[in-house]
């Protein structure tokens, strides 16, 4: 079997602001379509689909976790420029959880807490690394 990724679910009271703040804070493109005679709001990101769907009024659903836990803890992105990128995220209100830093040689990292408490790492790679 051969798989190749396909994309991100993202359940949110407000797919309109959550697809907002995606663009907003990281230049996702917003694609708004209609399926099933109801309005949907997904995203392009990093050339990957991010879909989301409305959590419901009274669903019931299990509160955002708090990072680290067990299960997908977070997703990366790669960036050009960390320090640019993290002042202008700073700029914007960008909720960071951690600031820019240096794991190993040759890679610095930065997270940031986007809607609904999805943990976002933002990562810059030497070009012998990547």
């Amino acid at each position: 079997m051969q798989c190749t990724f396909d994309h991100v679910h993202l359940r949110t009271p407000d797919p309109e602001a959550t697809a907002a703040w995606y663009e907003r804070m990281l230049g996702a493109e917003v694609i708004r379509t209609t399926q099933q005679g109801k309005p949907r709001v997904d995203m392009k990101l990093g050339g990957q689909r991010i879909f989301t769907v409305a959590i419901a009024p009274g669903e019931k659903v299990g509160a955002a976790p708090i990072s680290p836990y067990a299960g997908i803890d977070h997703f990366g992105l790669f960036v050009k420029d960390i320090d640019k990128v993290y002042a202008d995220l700073k700029a914007k209100g960008a909720e960071f959880t951690k600031d820019i830093h240096t794991p190993r040689p040759g890679i610095r990292i930065m997270f940031i807490r986007g809607p609904e408490g999805v943990s976002i790492e933002l990562l810059e790679r030497d070009e012998k690394y990547r």
